[in-house]
């Protein structure tokens, strides 16, 4: 067992208390940042040459080449055309307000005789390809051909922080069924800094304040009633997707702009583990910088008794640089490569701070693959899961023949409860049967009584 814990990266520094919350104070946490209030261009005091025209979609801008005939002042017209916030940030500093869907805003820039490259500054707006350029006859603007595809530079050149703070350990312990059949819940989206593995920090975006978002709990036949709100001083729009619900894609799901709140109601009508995300485009930025989190779904009846139960969410890190959101660049590639694999937001956490559990105890663990992109193979290292209940297919303490399974496939979105004793006193690593991800955060251990079998 110890081979396998040599295979991590040296084990983070022990973590503060626990510090989770359901639906977080207006306040930020410490730590995170406030985002910063728009800047706009100064206003003009010279001759404008003309007025040039940019549609926003979503997400991208029309066109993206423009071309003058000299350079000069030129007033920038941005019309969105689309349902989420964007401006137009140009490479000196000057930039419009941010416009909402169907508003038009504008700027008056000084286009140089090189020209001028300009991009959406909203988080990963520009690593979606809104970006483009003003070139004057004659002249090219530099950096809109350049090689760097939209992203920011590669994992090999995202140094650790040595004044990083100390990660928020993310309790392991699932939370109990809520009470009653009516379940008002307020979700407050949050974007702040978060230590993701020793010495990395960044700007996430979050349901609750936690990565993952807090795991809700309740039994087939409930209605839920989701209050989303996303406080004012957010950058960007979000929304919320549960798979467990049954409703319309363009109805609960559409994105709200900072400062607005929306209710999502649904009625639990399958039992299993599922998914929540926030499906604002592109949805792939928005689910690898953070917003995901579990929904357990029991059935009317409740799930029998056990003597633990444990609720882990696997997931990737496509780092950015430090205190910036993650990299949406290398979390499209068509062969992901993510810097870090983790159990509950966090590089090796669970291997810093074991879950304890009693020698011969009967554990059930809710696991979820929030991915983006990389498949889950769940495995516990010593024991055998003597039920799992995979997407609605059953495995059953003594079945017929009396099988079992040694580790649990998922792909992303997909979930299982699994059950399983660890028969004596010890210590019982948590992978990714992926060996390649183990080394990179995917590691946690289970500790059943004093964890020394030689005791």
């Amino acid at each position: 067992m110890l081979a396998i814990a040599s295979l991590a990266v040296a084990a983070c520094s022990a973590s503060a208390a626990p510090s989770w919350t359901f639906s977080p104070e207006a306040a930020p946490p410490a730590g995170a940042s406030s985002a910063p209030e728009p800047t706009t261009a100064p206003p003009a005091t010279g001759d404008v040459l003309g007025t040039l025209e940019i549609t926003s979609v979503d997400l991208g801008f029309e066109p993206t080449e423009l071309s003058v005939a000299e350079p000069g002042r030129y007033e920038v017209k941005l019309a969105n055309r689309g349902e989420i916030p964007h401006d137009v940030t140009f490479a000196d500093g000057t930039k419009t307000a941010t416009a909402n869907g169907g508003e038009t805003v504008s700027a008056v820039v000084d286009v140089p005789d090189g020209g001028l490259t300009f991009i959406c500054s909203v988080p990963g707006h520009s690593d979606a390809g809104m970006k483009g350029a003003i070139t004057v006859a004659g002249s090219t603007a530099g950096g809109s051909g350049s090689d760097d595809h939209g992203g920011p530079a590669p994992a090999t050149d995202v140094q650790p922080d040595p004044s990083a703070p100390a990660y928020a350990l993310y309790p392991a312990e699932a939370p109990a069924r809520l009470e009653g059949a009516v379940h008002d819940i307020d979700l407050v989206i949050e974007e702040r800094e978060m230590t993701v593995a020793e010495g990395f920090v960044q700007k996430v975006w979050t349901f609750g304040g936690t990565v993952p978002g807090p795991v809700i709990r309740v039994k087939v036949g409930d209605t839920i009633r989701i209050h989303l709100k996303n406080p004012a001083t957010s950058q960007l729009a979000h929304s919320v997707d549960f798979h467990a619900s049954q409703v319309a894609w363009n109805d609960e799901m559409t994105s709200i702009n900072p400062g607005e709140e929306k209710l999502y109601e649904w009625t639990a009508e399958y039992a299993g583990v599922w998914m929540y995300h926030c499906g604002t485009s592109p949805a792939l930025h928005h689910i690898a910088n953070g917003m995901y989190g579990m929904v357990i779904v029991e059935p009317k009846e409740g799930l029998p008794k056990v003597d633990a139960e444990v609720a882990i969410t696997q997931s990737e890190w496509y780092l950015g640089p430090q205190g910036e959101p993650a990299s949406l660049s290398k979390a499209a590639a068509a062969a992901p490569a993510p810097d870090y694999v983790v159990f509950n937001g966090v590089a090796n956490q669970y291997l810093d701070n074991p879950i304890t559990v009693g020698t011969g105890d009967r554990v059930r663990v809710f696991v979820l693959n929030a991915g983006p992109s990389i498949d889950s193979s769940f495995h516990v290292v010593g024991t055998i899961f003597s039920s799992v209940i995979k997407e609605g297919v059953r495995l059953d303490v003594g079945n017929e023949g009396n099988f079992g399974s040694q580790a649990v496939d998922l792909s992303p979105a997909q979930g299982a409860i699994i059950e399983m004793e660890m028969p004596e006193d010890g210590l019982y690593p948590m992978v990714t049967h992926a060996f390649n991800f183990v080394g990179r955060g995917a590691l946690g251990l289970f500790q059943a009584g004093d964890g020394d079998p030689k005791n």
